[in-house]
């Protein structure tokens, strides 16, 4: 198993949040720090991490690290 950390950002179109794509980071702390320098620039962003198992391609649920402002509902819930 190994840990990917993730960020994705959401940028306000009209009344839709429209997500840009996904940013891979390599440490937990690069993703929180990546999400806190995207926050102000974004509607919303999310840090998260999750445990990928390769040789099956199996994906454990995301562990959401931070979030910041408006993200779309149900999101990691």
């Amino acid at each position: 198993m190994a840990t990917a950390y993730l960020v994705q950002a959401f940028t306000q179109k009209g009344s839709k949040l429209v997500a840009d794509p996904v940013k891979p980071c390599k440490t937990e702390a690069s993703a929180i720090a990546t999400a806190e320098r995207l926050g102000p620039s974004r509607a919303g962003v999310v840090a998260f991490s999750q445990e990928v198992d390769i040789e099956t391609d199996t994906y454990d649920d995301p562990r959401v690290l931070l979030k910041i402002g408006n993200l779309p509902p149900g999101l990691f819930e």
